[in-house]
């Protein structure tokens, strides 16, 4: 994974989100890029602004943010030694996207250039501008999503589980996650006992087709119990002291996780570990 994406927002979470970002292009040479997700004024906001004078306050301001997010974002890269990227320059490095247009849907059309996109995770606090925009990179982007916990964990994709449940979303994300698989030093491949599972291969069955591609890996299976799924998953990652995570993204439909709930959304929201997703 060569080339990252990474949507800046005004979020207490940016922070560790770089961290990982950091951790990450240093093991892959990576160049990074950075750009500042702007979702515009909402409708029912304008209409208070129709006075010129408001409205020339409130672009300001947004101007001002804008600023201050690249200021962030090149002043954090350059104190962690990732140089500007230059015509004759190494990996890893970075750039800044100029001029990034409006709108969370963005975040998935201009995604569809990069190996990677990463972001901060959601959580049940956070405001759906931010869920809209990473569903965005999820479904629209065709490219795997990394989300970063509120406390970036010291290494990244050393020790690695894939939540393995038969679905084509997580055979999808397992393929996006072989570079950094063969990186691995440990690998693991969980099976949830009463989860939620769809028909597919086996735990065993995956396992094996690592090993044919070079990446040692074993099986490990934990009884769902009194937990959601994504519980029991991240109980766990956290017991295997995995910095990474492998999950496909919504087996079940966005809705059907909405009203009744699903392992995405739970992980989603509470993970306290890097987790790449795929749809």
């Amino acid at each position: 994974m060569k080339t990252l994406l990474v949507p800046l927002q005004n979020i207490p979470m940016m922070t560790s989100t770089l961290n990982v970002v950091v951790g990450l292009a240093r093991r892959t040479g990576a160049y990074i890029e950075g750009f500042p997700l702007r979702f515009g004024i909402p409708p029912y906001v304008a209409s208070e602004l129709a006075t010129g004078i408001l409205l020339d306050s409130f672009e300001a301001k947004s101007e001002a943010e804008l600023n201050d997010m690249r200021n962030f974002f090149e002043a954090f890269m350059l104190k962690h030694d990732i140089p500007r990227a230059t015509a004759g320059s190494g990996r890893p490095c970075f750039g800044w996207l100029e001029n990034a247009p409006e709108g969370d849907d963005f975040v998935g059309n201009y995604g569809r250039a990069f190996d990677l996109i990463v972001m901060a995770r959601s959580d049940v606090d956070a405001p759906g501008l931010h869920r809209r925009a990473i569903e965005s990179a999820l479904f629209e982007s065709g490219r795997p999503v990394l989300l970063a916990p509120l406390n970036a964990p010291p290494s990244v994709a050393t020790n690695i589980m894939i939540h393995w449940n038969g679905s084509t979303e997580q055979a999808r994300a397992n393929a996006f996650a072989m570079p950094l698989l063969r990186l691995a030093k440990r690998v693991s491949v969980l099976t949830v006992i009463g989860g939620q599972e769809v028909p597919g291969p086996s735990a065993d069955r995956i396992v094996e087709q690592l090993r044919y591609n070079d990446i040692a890996a074993e099986a490990i299976r934990v009884e769902l119990g009194n937990r959601d799924t994504g519980e029991a998953v991240l109980d766990a990652a956290r017991t295997k002291g995995c910095d990474l995570l492998i999950k496909g993204a919504f087996t079940r439909t966005r809705l059907r996780q909405m009203i009744f709930g699903g392992a995405t959304s739970y992980i989603m929201e509470h993970a306290d570990l890097p987790v790449l997703m795929a749809h």
